[in-house]
Parts: C-alpha cells; structure tokens; sequence
C-alpha cells in the first residue's frame, strides 16, 4: 500500500486554475473598464454578423472581423496586465513577458486568416453575384466604425501600442503617408494627425469605412453589386497588409533574434567591455528580445589572472545594463597550460629505441686532449660544484627526440637507421667526440685530428 497524506492538497483542474488567475486579474479595477468594453464587443459582434446574414454583404462581413479583432486585442491587454502582476517562478525564471508576445501573434495571424477566407468567399461571389440588401448596410457600417475608434482611442493597450510602433510600415501606411506629406504642406497644423505615420489600427478602420460608404452609394444608385465584393477584397488586403508586418515582428521575437536596431549599441558596448582594466576577452555572447522592449542576454568574459572578479563584474554589468535589462554574466580567469617537465632516467618499457635518436651532449675537456699553453687542466678528482645547475656541461642527461622521419613506399629504397660508428667512419672530427662522431663530409682524405696527418711518423710541416 502506498503512503497516505491526510492533508494533502486537491489537485485544481485547468479550468480551476485559470478561474483562479481570472480572479487575480479582475480584482484589479484598471481591468474593470476592459471587462466592460469586452462585454459591448460581444453585443456588437452579435448584432453586426445578423445584420451581414440580413444584408447579404461580404464586405460588412470583413469589416465586422475587425470588430472581432478588437475582442482579441482587449485579451491580449488583460493578459499584459495579469503578467505585470505576476513575478518570475523557479520555473519560468524570466518571467511571463513572453506570453503577451505570444497573444499579439496569435491575434495577428487570426485576423490574417480571417482575410484569406474572405478573399477565398469573394472569389465565389465573383461567378455569381448575389443581390445585395442595403436597409442596415450603413447603419452597421457607423456602428462598427464607432465601437472600433473608441476601443482603440479610450484603452492604452500597451502590447499593441508597441508593435505598432516597432513593426515596420504596411503599404496602406505608406501611401497615406505620401498623401499626407502633400496634404500637410498645405495645411501645416495637420502634420501632428497624419506624419510621421498614422495608428495601423485607425487607419484599417477609416479605410474600411471609406470602402463601405461608397459601396453603399453605387449599390443604391446604379444597383452595381460587385461593389460589394470589390470592397471585401479590398478590406481584406488591407487587414492582411496591416497585421503582416506585426505578425513578423512578434515572431521574430518568439524566435529570440536579436532585433536590428540595436545591433550596432550592442557591438559599441562589447568593444567597450573589451577595453576594461583585467579583461582579456569578451567571448560566447548572445542577446535576445525577451519581451516587447526588454533584452536579454549572457557573456562570457575572461579576465587576468591578478584581476578582482567583483570589480570586473561590476563595470561589465554597469556598461550593459543600460541595454540589456535581464543579463548573466560568467567570469572566469585565464589559465595558463604548463607543461610538466620530467627528469629521471627513461625506462626500457616505455620508448622505443629504434624509433628515436639518442644524442649524447659533449662532455667536457678531458685533460689528456688540452692545450697547456692556452688552457688549465682541471683535476679530475676535484668535487662537483656546491651549487650546479643544469647547465650545459657533464651534468646534463642525454637528450632524447622523436623521430618523425617519413619513409616513402613503393621506391625500393631502404631509409633505415644507419649507425653513427658505420655512417661516420672517414671525417673532420671534433676535439672531445671522437672520429666516429664526425661531421659528414665527401673527401675521405681529411686529417682527423689536429696536428696529425695521413703521413704516419713525417714531422708537421
């Protein structure tokens, strides 16, 4: 039998568990007033879509979808809030930052495939054209129209209001803003409306507008109901061109990418960092959006062996901290490699002989092969210094080095070890070596020795 826990917990369900958070957010009275727009929205929502049944209008049908947009856009703001209230877990050590970037896509891509199934039923409308009712086309144009500018004017929705801003610019923001540059150098005191570029949201709404007004004119004076889908397809472009940008923009940060203008701020201040007293090198750097207008990121900085690793962390967080808000930073000093150096006699069992030259360090001068006029015939029983190094000399031990000679296959010719006693046998010697230690040479006939010659017994000349 397993344990049993008398006062154990009951385990919420998911539903508990986001009634509970719901609960956290609604308990804050700035929510109160997106509740309240949240409600209207349902109410309007519910009336434009029968008035679209009842008018038989696609282009009332897409304009209605920005209204459904709105709806979102209100949940994405009590997400951004209900993350301002919560603080980073064990679990999520960031944070929730990444959850409202997570709405303002899901809200983009939603509105996005809501114009692709409305340029998808124009497309059938076009081989036949329904007949077109316009008893409440106007009338829910103006309702949408107002409900839509007073959402967006009246509730700061601060992830929205950012990637609007950051994003890059839609077509249909292009070519109003070329209107506006003429139309501003006019009439000067509208450039504070118009330039340097209008609200996304706004813009999408008027035009909308625009779309529909004159579809009701030609409908009712010429009966022209291709208008209408006309005008569908064109609020859909325009919805679709104005959430692509914001689309791209939150993916971008979903994907944690370093965002491109603040690339070059970045680059500065590592160069910066480089140039601190201690620090040898500023390597393994990454930096990341981890939210709408906070950074992220982590560095590695090696530093000098006699540098104060606090003072160096200090000034590396103070120079990045004024970009990057959540930063790691990982210190470490440098480290030399020292080779160990070994002294000892080899054992047998640990080189092999035959690939390895052993080269014998010249003794010193014995004192049978010393000159009395110019040298001092040392005694051969006098000690050792006190103090000896290994210096060149008697006490050093043989030197042994690899053979890293290569030999060449298929020539026929044998490139084996040689001894020095048969390779050496005829040379110039050198005094203290011996004659079969001499140096190559290709006459046979050099004396080696000084002051002897080939000519046994003959007086030197």
């Amino acid at each position: 039998m397993g344990t049993i826990h008398l006062f154990r917990k009951p385990q919420r369900s998911f539903f508990g568990k986001i009634l509970q958070e719901f609960r956290l957010v609604a308990a804050d009275r700035r929510s109160w007033k997106i509740l309240l727009f949240g409600a209207i929205n349902l109410t309007c929502t519910g009336f434009l879509l029968m008035w679209c049944s009842s008018t038989n209008s696609i282009a009332l049908t897409a304009y209605t979808y920005l209204t459904i947009f709105d709806l979102f856009s209100l949940v994405t703001c009590l997400i951004s809030y209900w993350v301002m209230m919560r603080k980073p877990s064990p679990v999520y050590s960031f944070g929730f930052e990444r959850l409202e970037v997570l709405a303002v896509f899901a809200s983009t891509v939603l509105a996005q495939l809501g114009a692709l199934f409305i340029l998808k039923e124009s497309a059938e409308r076009f081989l036949e054209q329904p007949e077109i009712h316009t008893g409440r086309l106007l009338v829910g144009t103006l309702v949408a129209l107002s409900f839509n500018l007073f959402t967006m004017l009246s509730i700061r929705n601060k992830p929205f209001a950012y990637v609007s801003e950051a994003a890059s610019t839609s077509w249909l923001q292009e070519h109003v803003a070329d209107l506006s540059r003429s139309l501003c150098g006019i009439i000067p005191g509208l450039s504070s409306i118009f330039l340097p570029r209008m609200n996304p949201f706004v813009l999408i709404d008027l035009a909308g507008a625009f779309a529909l007004c004159i579809t009701y004119m030609l409908i009712e004076i010429n009966n022209y109901f291709a208008v209408d889908t006309a005008s569908a397809i064109a609020i859909a472009l325009m919805t679709f061109g104005t959430m692509y940008p914001m689309s791209v923009y939150s993916g971008k940060v979903l994907l944690q990418t370093t965002p491109p203008h603040v690339i070059g701020q970045l680059d500065k201040l590592i160069r910066e960092v480089s140039t601190l007293d201690g620090v040898l090198e500023v390597r393994n750097e990454h930096f990341w959006t981890l939210g709408f207008g906070s950074l992220a990121g982590s560095v590695h900085v090696r530093i000098r062996r006699d540098a104060n690793e606090q003072m160096v962390l200090a000034h590396v967080t103070n120079r990045l901290y004024t970009l990057v808000s959540t930063l790691t930073v990982q210190i470490f000093k440098d480290d030399w490699i020292r080779p160990a150096l070994l002294s000892g006699p080899v054992a047998a069992n640990v080189l092999n002989f035959s690939d390895h030259h052993i080269i014998p360090m010249p003794p010193l001068k014995g004192t049978d092969d010393l000159n009395p006029v110019t040298s001092t015939p040392a005694k051969p029983s006098s000690p050792p210094p006190e103090f000896s190094f290994n210096t060149p000399g008697k006490n050093v031990s043989p030197v042994i080095l690899l053979n890293t000679q290569t030999r060449p296959y298929g020539l026929g010719l044998n490139h084996g070890h040689t001894p020095y006693s048969s390779m050496f046998n005829q040379g110039l010697g050198v005094p203290g070596i011996g004659a079969t230690q001499g140096f190559r040479t290709g006459f046979t006939n050099i004396p080696s020795r000084y002051g002897t010659n080939n000519r046994i017994g003959q007086p030197r000349p």
